[in-house]
């Protein structure tokens, strides 16, 4: 929304007072703030509570809510940045990834490794064979475990809940952050426009990096012409990730739903009616729906086809598949609707994890709420070269990295938490996207060095072998039947094929992640939107 000269004034002297930060969360929560002699109230219906606190004598001003959530920000916008950073850590240390790995961890890690490099060198034919039946074993556990899932959850469809009435429809937050991608902005805003879902009570919020000037400059010009739309610029800061972005807009998210969309997506018309629906048709143990995802691009080339296959087998099947099992499920990064009182209680995202979705979650499990896939599908962006492509999936598998050691921290307090199905799905699923990942080349390189070593290392070289044939062609299986089991993306299919191939760069991308989780743990890798062959031609421009 387009600020006024009248609430700039007024964003202006709430900078100039000199109000207790202390007084944070009751302005918040009861919409008010102290601006010299005058309460700026932006709900009628706690007049009560401010004549309590200040006295019926108090000089109360009403104002647009927006417009006042907009003075408290500006006042108070560098404690809401240390909040978005430290919330989490400060509360709740034992889930931040703020601390990549701790001590024990360290030790335990360290003492497998020396274990296992004692018993090559005391006896190495023996240990040999075990670690590679242990690779194999892993490699093939994920594997079984995905078929498993894939059958549980392909073509299963939620229940269609009662649709609301626009009367009985609540208000709404949609937060979309935004860096370095004013290009895609008209885009986006249309696509939220088409939003089937009353203005009055839908709240967009564009989330912006306050140094990113391009960016601001082009939302704020979008934002102008929907009362519905507000800009909400970042004060700089470290780490730079979307979550530290989110975890600072929340707090003036006025919905009592939210949901968090990237800067390409385009979601179902119908898809905040769908999850209000949904929502109210649930207990609050229910916390998220996780919406599909699916791509607008798919025929840009092969690897498209083949993340299109990767995502119809994901949110179509694999997540069906643990929310049937009642297993602990990773979020997709968008499209994730929230209750936003449950959000707020945990801290929201950690900005330090690079797949922050993943993690919440499973913390989300721990503190006993679940979450639920919604029958509504939101379209976006896949990423069409190979750079680009290797940088996001080895930021996403550096993020499950970061996710299992946060939550493998005391395995006593995840089999507590989240019971023995969430402990093991942790395993499985978490760890297992990762290690089949690294183990995958690793497999490879043993059965080819068992072969060239002749028949000494033959029994080696056959288990690493067996174990990639088995578990390559459940990937192949599972790849080209998930479009069928859905009833789309037939054409698709016979890209299944090369699903080993695909895996083999999903393995050079986490052998970069686990150097990066060394390195660089919480460096936040880019994706460029609106630069797919189908979107440079629909804008005249050439790829």
């Amino acid at each position: 929304m387009g600020e006024s000269a009248a609430s700039e004034r007024l964003a202006h002297s709430a900078d100039q007072s000199s109000a207790h930060a202390g007084d944070l969360e009751d302005y918040l929560s009861k919409l008010y703030l102290p601006v010299g002699s005058r309460i700026l109230s932006g709900d009628p219906a706690n007049r009560a509570h401010l004549h309590r606190k200040f006295g019926d004598g108090a000089h109360i001003t009403s104002i647009d809510s927006r417009d006042l959530l907009a003075a408290i920000e500006r006042r108070f916008r560098y404690a809401f940045r240390d909040r978005a950073v430290r919330a989490l850590a400060d509360n709740a240390p034992e889930f931040s990834a703020s601390t990549v790995i701790t001590r024990g961890q360290i030790f335990a890690i360290a003492g497998v490794m020396i274990a296992a490099a004692t018993m090559l060198f005391l006896v190495p034919h023996r240990t040999s064979v075990a670690l590679s039946e242990a690779t194999a074993g892993l490699f093939l556990m994920n594997a079984v475990f995905r078929a498993t899932l894939f059958l549980v959850g392909s073509g299963y469809r939620p229940r269609q809940p009662k649709p609301l009435t626009d009367g009985e429809l609540p208000t709404y937050t949609v937060l979309v952050p935004l860096y370095r991608e004013a290009n895609v902005v008209s885009a986006l805003v249309g696509a939220l426009m088409a939003l089937d879902y009353p203005r009055d009570r839908l709240d967009i919020k564009l989330i912006v990096e306050a140094d990113d000037h391009q960016t601001v400059r082009t939302a704020r010009e979008a934002a102008a012409l929907h009362p519905c739309c507000s800009v909400i610029s970042v004060p700089p800061g470290t780490p730079r990730t979307k979550p530290r972005a989110c975890n600072y807009a929340l707090p003036f998210a006025l919905g009592e739903f939210t949901v968090i969309y990237d800067a390409e997506d385009r979601p179902e018309p119908d898809q905040l009616r769908k999850a209000a629906a949904a929502f109210r048709d649930t207990p609050d143990s229910i916390a998220c729906f996780q919406a599909r995802l699916n791509f607008y691009n798919a025929n840009d080339g092969w690897l498209t086809k083949l993340f299109t296959l990767d995502y119809l087998l994901w949110f179509g099947c694999l997540l069906p598949g643990l929310e049937r099992l009642n297993i602990p499920m990773p979020l997709g990064g968008t499209s994730n609707h929230f209750r936003t009182a449950a959000l707020r209680s945990i801290h929201a995202w950690d900005p330090y994890n690079v797949t922050e979705d993943a993690d919440l979650g499973i913390r989300l499990a721990r503190v006993g709420l679940r979450v639920r896939v919604l029958d509504s599908t939101t379209f976006e962006e896949a990423t069409s070269q190979l750079g680009p492509w290797m940088r996001q999936r080895s930021r996403w598998l550096k993020g499950y990295m970061q996710t299992w050691l946060v939550h493998m921290r005391s395995p006593l307090s995840l089999l507590r938490q989240a019971g023995v199905r969430g402990f093991l799905g942790v395993q499985l699923f978490i760890a297992g996207t990762f290690l089949a990942a690294i183990l995958n080349p690793l497999l490879w390189g043993i059965a080819i060095c068992g072969a060239l070593l002749g028949p000494s290392a033959a029994s080696v070289a056959h288990v690493s072998l067996v174990s990639l044939l088995i578990g390559n062609s459940l990937f192949v299986c599972l790849a080209a039947l998930g479009p069928a089991r859905q009833g789309s993306g037939f054409e698709f299919a016979p890209y299944g094929l090369a699903a080993p191939i695909y895996w083999l760069l999903i393995s050079a991308a986490g052998i970069r992640a686990l150097y990066q989780l060394c390195t660089r743990p919480w460096h936040w890798d880019k994706t460029p939107h609106g630069v797919s062959k189908s979107i440079l031609a629909s804008r005249g421009e050439k790829g």
